[in-house]
């Protein structure tokens, strides 16, 4: 019988079982391994980088190819290029020193070892990157790994499950459609670590069941991410680099643009400003830069989430010329959002959509109060080139990553760890902190030939009371 044709929960069993006996037949894949594992995977994405992108837009129903290469396909294969160039360093045995038992002639290592098989739990929102630079970082710790893609991605899985093994053995990476229960049943399996990636309430689920099994797991969840554009701050320039944010992929990004605060008196500006440079990136809807909503709930969720601070008195401006969506290829045009109500659904909860709130704040504490007031963020976009604004953010704003004076790009600083804190999230992977992640930091020591305890073991005495007398003073 091929391994498909088993029941749902005796496949994954079957993949996880065979992942691990190759685990324990070969634990400590050799640097030579992996860098030919991290090649492959690069070559992978190369290859395979044209259907990659149209199975992408047909999964979105529609999503501009260059944001699917910018957006995934780059950040992917150039964190395999700093990973094999660093490779060799995360590797190298950690030398430590020793304390007062050991004498200076014992010797403490941290060695870092594969942890064995890793599950990795994938959103539809960018499903390259937050597949292949996680796989990135488990290859490189030498781990094999298990991934379940969303069910909201199914072209791109079928075309993964179906080139993937072209590239790697069963035993080392294979690939998993959402066909119904799959997500449940993967967070189930007994994986040495679990990354989920996606929203907080799955999140949640997820580490209970993790839970079960003593399984770690890396949690990059989303929230309310705010820019606080400071006064001293040229406008125009925000205001370019907070739209093109907020209108890459529509808006459905973790780390994007969730709110924009503004200094009192510059709201109409920003307005004027966001109604000149939207239309020179999109000329409408129908531009083939412009990217689809992934499906009709969450169309309808969004348009529902603008009816609603419409009706409740907020100013509603769509930024774009002609209608303001298009039901057939779920297309919603940039919108800004003015005097939305504290309590309504675009204030409460993520919106991941192209619709941007502005709010006015006449001081950064009452700012600050408000974002403290919520969940912490998975990234604050602080904009000032006062550094005393801009470190009262980061001293009293908490949040998972940051940008100053600008959005989204500390997530793809391959030295910089990626991670969100609190409901936003828990862990970090990314370069050095992905592989640190995926790998267990051995401590080994190794004894001297004459330990200090020689002169101080039972029978306690009077040399055992100078000793702590020493040590505790």
């Amino acid at each position: 019988m091929d391994a498909t044709d088993l029941p749902l929960i005796e496949r994954l069993n079957a993949a996880l079982a065979l992942q691990r006996a190759a685990y324990r037949a070969h634990p400590v894949p050799s640097y030579a391994e992996r860098r030919a594992d991290l090649e492959r995977l690069r070559a992978f994405l190369r290859e395979q980088q044209q259907p990659i992108a149209d199975a992408i837009s047909a999964d979105y129903g529609y999503r501009s190819r260059h944001e699917t290469r910018l957006a995934e396909l780059v950040p992917a294969v150039d964190g395999i290029g700093h990973a094999l160039k660093h490779l060799k360093s995360w590797m190298r045995v950690q030398r430590r020193g020793a304390d007062w038992i050991t004498f200076p002639f014992a010797r403490n290592r941290v060695i870092p070892q594969p942890l064995g098989v890793v599950g990795v739990i994938v959103p539809w929102n960018f499903p390259v990157n937050l597949s292949f630079v996680p796989l990135t970082a488990i290859f490189a710790a030498g781990n094999r790994a298990m991934v379940k893609l969303s069910e909201n991605s199914r072209h791109l899985a079928a075309l993964l499950i179906d080139k993937a093994p072209a590239y790697f053995p069963p035993e080392k990476l294979q690939f998993f459609d959402e066909t119904g229960g799959v997500g449940v049943a993967f967070s189930q399996l007994a994986f040495d670590h679990l990354l989920f990636t996606g929203s907080g309430t799955t999140g949640r689920a997820v580490m209970a069941a993790a839970a079960k099994n003593l399984c770690p797991v890396t949690l990059e969840l989303g929230g309310k991410s705010p820019a606080i554009v400071a006064p001293d701050f040229p406008l125009a320039t925000a205001a370019q680099r907070i739209l093109f944010a907020k209108c890459l992929n529509a808006g459905q990004i973790c780390t994007t643009v969730d709110h924009a605060w503004l200094p009192a008196g510059k709201v109409d500006e920003f307005v004027t400003l966001a109604e000149a440079i939207v239309p020179r990136m999109y000329k409408s809807l129908a531009s083939p830069d412009y990217t689809s909503i992934i499906d009709r709930k969450s169309f309808a969720r969004l348009l529902a989430a603008l009816e609603e601070a419409g009706a409740r008195g907020a100013k509603v401006i769509p930024l774009l010329p002609g209608p303001a969506f298009d039901a057939a290829t779920r297309k919603i045009a940039p919108h800004l959002v003015l005097d939305a109500p504290a309590d309504c659904a675009l204030m409460q909860r993520e919106i991941f959509g192209p619709i941007l709130p502005v709010r006015p704040y006449r001081s950064l504490d009452e700012v600050i109060a408000a974002v403290n007031a919520g969940d912490r963020p998975l990234a604050v976009y602080p904009f000032s080139n006062d550094e005393a604004f801009v470190q009262r953010v980061l001293t009293q704003v908490m949040s998972g990553g940051v940008s100053v004076n600008d959005a989204l790009f500390h997530v793809a600083q391959h030295e910089l760890p990626f991670g969100g804190v609190g409901a936003s999230g828990m862990g970090h992977y990314h370069g050095r902190e992905g592989f640190e992640t995926f790998s267990k930091l051995r401590p080994v020591f190794r004894q001297a030939p004459v330990s200090a305890l020689k002169f101080f073991g039972p029978p306690y005495g009077a040399r055992m009371n100078a000793l702590l007398k020493f040590l505790i003073k």
